[in-house]
């Protein structure tokens, strides 16, 4: 009888609580709601406020671009466009927005976040999930730190996901674009910007062949203002451990071995003993 007493003691304390924590949230959303509808955004603002951010320095335009490898029919392509820290300028001043992620979910293979934008003003709320692999190329699993680094990135990806979403791409558009010509430059530029973004990328580990590799160039002068985009966006998913830089720049392929005239096979360009 007393432990019956001590359970029903313990559901009621969790009922209050969950009661209690329950009409917080609702006045939160409740006072969110209002100042939203007090308080409209103005797209004029938001653009400004967004440009002066984003283009404030040429370093913080470089890191509102994002570049990732995919593959597309078999083809490996590159994607290029707003990084997780643009879509976080943008939220901040489009205002009236509610944005948040979370892991949702972890096997021993992938772990997968939940981000999720809410715009106060017009009620529109989009959630989006991501996926991200936690085992290396030979099938093991990452350590727990690697998974922490990993599961925060995921996080981070979802919420730029649906904050993209939530805020029309129209708008990110223009302000991607004021971006580009600060990070990137023009054609009176290139050729400085081209030294100092493969310098940059030769002491972070790449070299400079690697490079050439991943844009399909066969020289340094080869590479033109899209080319020194994607190059930039790697380097920003390499900074956010998005991506490693083998993921990035894969190394070249090894020779392929040609025959000898006694039959054997010997490494092109290798002297023979």
């Amino acid at each position: 009888m007393g432990n019956d007493l001590a359970t029903d003691g313990v559901e009621e304390i969790v009922h209050v609580q969950q009661g209690a924590m329950g009409a917080i949230v609702r006045s939160e959303v409740e006072a969110q709601l209002d100042a939203a509808h007090k308080y409209r955004r103005s797209i004029t603002r938001f653009q400004a406020d967004a440009l002066s951010m984003a283009t404030i320095s040429q370093e913080v335009a470089e890191s509102c671009i994002y570049s990732l490898p995919r593959m597309d029919k078999g083809e490996q392509k590159m994607i290029t466009g707003p990084s997780v820290r643009l879509a976080e300028i943008c939220a901040s001043a489009y205002g009236n927005l509610h944005v948040g992620g979370r892991i949702i979910d972890e096997d021993e293979k992938e772990i997968t976040a939940q981000g999720g934008a809410w715009d106060l003003e017009k009620n529109l709320r989009v959630t989006v999930e991501t996926r991200r692999r936690i085992t290396n190329k030979a099938g093991r699993r990452y350590s727990d730190d690697m998974v922490t680094v990993t599961g925060n990135a995921a996080v981070s990806i979802a919420i730029r996901n649906a904050i993209l979403r939530v805020i029309p791409r129209a708008y990110v558009d223009v302000i991607y674009d004021r971006v580009r010509l600060v990070a990137v430059g023009d054609a009176k530029t290139l050729g400085a910007r081209r030294t100092e973004v493969i310098a940059r990328l030769n002491k972070l580990g790449v070299p400079t062949d690697r490079i050439l590799l991943r844009l399909g160039k066969t020289g340094p002068d080869d590479v033109g203002l899209d080319d020194l985009e994607t190059l930039i966006g790697l380097g920003t998913a390499i900074k956010a451990n998005d991506l490693t830089i083998d993921e990035a720049f894969a190394a070249p392929a090894p020779a392929p071995a040609a025959p000898s005239e006694d039959g054997k096979r010997i490494a092109v360009g290798k002297v023979q003993p």
